[in-house]
């Protein structure tokens, strides 16, 4: 069972989170034969200044 999380500084739409959901599960299911009903991925969307690269903060 794979557990994929995806972290990103911001948000992002339903549609963004689907499209990138299908693009991982697929990938995992042709590469390493692991079927798409056995993926889990989450999306931890973070504020951007909560995140710095540095000392610099993103937001």
């Amino acid at each position: 069972m794979p557990y994929v999380n995806v972290k990103t500084a911001g948000t992002l739409t339903r549609e963004q989170r689907e499209e990138i959901a299908k693009d991982i599960s697929e990938s995992l299911e042709r590469v390493a034969a692991k079927p798409k009903a056995h993926t889990y991925i989450v999306f931890d969307e973070v504020e951007r200044d909560h995140w710095a690269v540095g000392d610099e903060l993103l937001g």
